[in-house]
């Protein structure tokens, strides 16, 4: 909290700017606004000396009501610089986590999309292979046929009537 240190008793005008220099007197200048162009050779001005000494561990100020104000100076050090410190360190790992997770879930989607290219050819290749061994199997079986020529063919019909003819006997057997 802010102490109060000397109660001058000024009255601030309102368009003037009140501030205490090196020896803690208090000075006014005419403030500028916005478009208006400051005077040439235009000077604070003294409005009173203090006679104050300034304590390097505290910040003087002239408050709302005229009075020469002080309040403890926070001066950074090693606690305030931490905290930036470890802030932008946070953002930084942070922004660094983004980037990895983007890159995995890139990498993730080429190892898919190539695996199912792998997938799609190694199917093309079981079809292929198919294909062939069934051309070869139909191939080798045309030659088998062939080699036995007619006599494979005189057997399959003589198991055929063969077994015909045991029917018809039995038939007749029963209804004899």
């Amino acid at each position: 909290m802010a102490e109060k240190v000397l109660k001058t008793g000024i009255t601030r005008k309102p368009g003037w700017l009140y501030y205490l220099d090196r020896n803690l007197d208090i000075y006014r200048a005419k403030m500028v606004r916005g478009g208006e162009k400051k005077p040439q050779g235009q000077r604070p001005e003294l409005v009173m000396k203090s006679g104050l000494r300034r304590d390097e561990n505290y910040l003087y100020y002239v408050d709302k009501s005229g009075d020469i104000s002080r309040v403890k100076a926070s001066r950074g050090g090693s606690a305030k610089k931490g905290k930036g410190k470890k802030a932008k360190a946070k953002k930084l790992l942070a922004a660094k986590k983004k980037k990895a997770m983007a890159k995995k879930k890139k990498t993730l989607a080429k190892k898919k999309a190539l695996a199912k290219k792998k997938k799609a050819v190694v199917k093309k290749k079981k079809v292929a292979k198919k294909k062939k061994s069934a051309v070869k199997k139909g191939k080798a079986k045309k030659a088998v046929s062939r080699k036995k020529g007619g006599a494979a063919k005189k057997r399959v019909k003589a198991k055929a009537t063969g077994a015909a003819r045991r029917v018809k006997r039995k038939a007749k057997r029963r209804a004899a």
